[in-house]
């Protein structure tokens, strides 16, 4: 188990703006970072970092939190994991303490997996650095292919030897079950074919050089495999199979080692193959990522914009899969993103391309090659169709095609206006196309079959039901957080007696910190917050706030219990709203402007004390109907009194509003 002290210190050094930049492009706005949110599908940026604060709130899925509950939250983390990842980035020793069997047995069956995966990348690297075998094969493999030893440790490459099982039983040996190096993929069992007999058991990357697959913050999530065999019936490539860790269609090839260049570099080159990758990495291109060998999905689309809007997707110079790559720039087209494409000369790609330029020289190539992708496409379809008018006409539309998929409106007009000035064909009959595109999909849509019919029920204006007790608990909490210690005059009106001997209510002005307000009011009428983390938070900060020294709340946002800082991440970040979405300017305020932090500490405490004399109310008087009217002297004297006081707090109210 990970010691408090280590915790301290990844929360003291930890900074949110840092961790999350890792996984999504943030820009900034005022004081914040602004960007996509990572766990919705959205265009319009709702996600708030708080680099002040040291929290985010993405306001589209309601999540939010500190550097910790980001990696819980994206990567699937568990808390000790992403305190282990943390220290990590900041090269914080952990100190550990002593497990519990208990402790132990809590380990999830995908961080089962997630280790399986750890160990094995471990041992195909030990092999291929340390044994005869694997220098021999592996090594020399990777070395005729132009890697460097520094890039093939960078990368984690690795090598199986050709032995059946000399994985699977070196981590069978080391306490690895048997059940999660199958559920990887990396080890395939056969069940026994006769009665009494074993099953067998084989890697399933025999004899292959192994290529890492991590995730977007370095987990090893699955391999690829390349045979050195010329054995022609063994598939060149082989990749592991879907699991619980590993969904081909959400990764991308090289993606961890490229991201802090895509997101400085604001551009991402999108190749093929691995060791496309691999080269161009090692030649000065580090924001290049692959598909993995599989056809471009629009989660991996999804996965590049959460760092850049920019795409440029880089093609070998055989055009017989040129057409085939074109589908994917219509993808990334529908996701709004901005696509150019580069290819290179015949009989070349980026691998090759690499291995023969200079950094300064490769750079200067993509950026005098890469083309727009409408003048790509018309010249490679222009070219297929030749002076065949029927073709021509098919390529016109296929175009069409690609620019109908843009969901921004400026720019589809922009590509149009392009396209015919390349293709020789006025505007007014790609806007007609285009708008016949439009016609055919909304006829699509209108030809599903219809859902089954509902009992029509006449419309009535929906009732939203508010939770007063919620929302005030959650304002008190709220000014405990923000004005807890400063000091205030509060005014209060008493009962005192007047010169002729009558009972008044007279204005008292005392001076208190807001939490010593806060905390003897709710003594004083033995108020318990009703709500579970908000009582929660309530005691600490009350303990923190009545402390000697300075009150800070990352102390509080360091609490295992991610819910409560999920909760505390909500209410501070409640203004960051008001800035992302330009309140302000639209002459909306969340709160008056000139609300003194007294004035609100009181209005507060009175709303809360007046709801509860209500529903207090209420429930005596429930407690009258259908009893004998002999029973409710007590009870409606207690009622009287209780519509005094709330008498009394509304008139304190008021005066507080006024």
């Amino acid at each position: 188990m990970i010691s408090r002290n280590t915790i301290d210190k990844v929360f003291e050094t930890a900074r949110v703006e840092e961790v999350i930049g890792d996984f999504v492009q943030l820009k900034k706005s005022g004081s914040n970072f602004k960007g996509l949110s990572p766990f919705t599908d959205e265009r319009t940026p709702s996600f708030m970092v708080s680099p002040v604060k040291q929290i985010w709130k993405d306001f589209s899925s309601g999540k939010g939190g500190n550097a910790v509950a980001f990696l819980m939250e994206h990567e699937h983390f568990t808390y000790p994991e992403a305190i282990r990842y943390l220290a990590k980035k900041y090269q914080i020793e952990i100190e550990e303490t002593e497990q519990s069997n208990e402790e132990k047995e809590q380990a999830s069956e995908r961080e089962s997996m997630m280790l399986v995966a750890e160990f094995a990348q471990k041992f195909y690297s030990d092999v291929l650095w340390n044994t005869e075998t694997g220098k021999a094969i592996g090594l020399s493999y990777f070395k005729e292919r132009g890697f460097s030893e520094q890039t093939i440790q960078h990368f984690g490459l690795g090598y199986n030897p050709d032995q059946w099982d000399a994985f699977t039983t070196a981590a069978l040996d080391k306490g690895y079950a048997l059940e999660y190096l199958e559920k990887t993929g990396l080890t395939i069992v056969k069940p026994a074919t006769q009665e009494g007999g074993k099953e067998k058991r084989f890697d399933r990357f025999k004899g292959r050089v192994l290529f890492p697959i991590h995730s977007l913050s370095g987990r090893v999530l699955g391999f690829g495999g390349r045979t050195l065999s010329s054995d022609k019936k063994q598939a060149k490539y082989l990749n592991s199979p879907e699991s619980e860790i590993y969904h081909k269609s959400k990764v991308l090839y090289g993606i961890y080692h490229a991201k802090q260049a895509i997101a400085r570099q604001d551009v991402c080159y999108l190749v093929e193959g691995y060791t496309d990758v691999i080269q161009l990495h090692q030649s000065g291109i580090e924001n290049v990522v692959a598909s993995s060998g599989t056809a471009l999905t629009p989660e991996q689309i999804r996965l590049i914009r959460r760092l850049t809007q920019n795409i440029v997707v880089l093609f070998d110079g055989d055009e017989a899969g040129l057409r085939a790559s074109l589908r994917g720039v219509d993808l990334i087209l529908e996701e709004g993103m901005n696509v150019r494409v580069c290819t290179f000369p015949q009989g070349e790609d980026p691998d090759s391309f690499a291995r023969q330029h200079s950094q300064e020289a490769i750079e200067a190539y993509l950026l005098e090659q890469a083309q727009d992708f409408i003048q790509f496409k018309t010249t490679l379809l222009t070219k297929e169709a030749a002076n065949d008018p029927i073709r021509k006409a098919e390529t016109i539309r296929e175009i069409v095609g690609s620019i109908a998929r843009i969901p921004d409106r400026i720019k589809r007009e922009i590509y149009v206006q392009e396209c015919a000035s390349l293709l020789g064909i006025s505007e007014g009959v790609l806007f007609s196309t285009l708008a016949q595109m439009g016609k055919k999909q909304a006829e699509d849509l209108r030809k599903k079959p219809a859902p089954r019919p509902m009992e029509v029920v006449p419309d009535q204006p929906e009732e939203v039901q508010l939770d007063l007790q919620y929302e005030l608990e959650r304002k008190i909490i709220e000014l405990l957080l923000l004005y807890g210690k400063e000091s205030q005059e509060f005014e209060d009106l008493v009962l005192k007696e007047t010169e002729d001997g009558k009972l008044a209510l007279e204005p008292e002005v005392t001076e208190s910190r807001v939490f010593e307000k806060v905390y003897l009011d709710l003594q004083d009428d033995e108020i318990e917050l009703t709500h579970g983390n908000f009582r929660k938070i309530y005691y600490a900060l009350i303990q923190k706030l009545n402390a000697e020294g300075e009150f800070r709340i990352q102390e509080l946002m360091s609490d295992p219990d991610q819910e409560l800082v999920a909760e505390i991440s909500a209410i501070l970040m409640e203004e960051e709203k008001y800035q992302l979405h330009q309140w302000e300017r639209k002459d909306i305020y969340p709160k008056p402007k000139e609300n003194s932090i007294a004035q609100l500490v009181s209005e507060t405490i009175l709303s809360l004390r007046c709801y509860l004399i209500k529903k207090r109310i209420e429930a005596l008087q429930q407690k009258t109907e259908g009893a004998p009217s002999d029973d409710h002297t007590e009870v409606l004297e207690e009622i009287v009194n209780y519509l005094q006081l709330n008498k009394l707090l509304n008139t304190k109210l008021n005066r507080v509003l006024s």
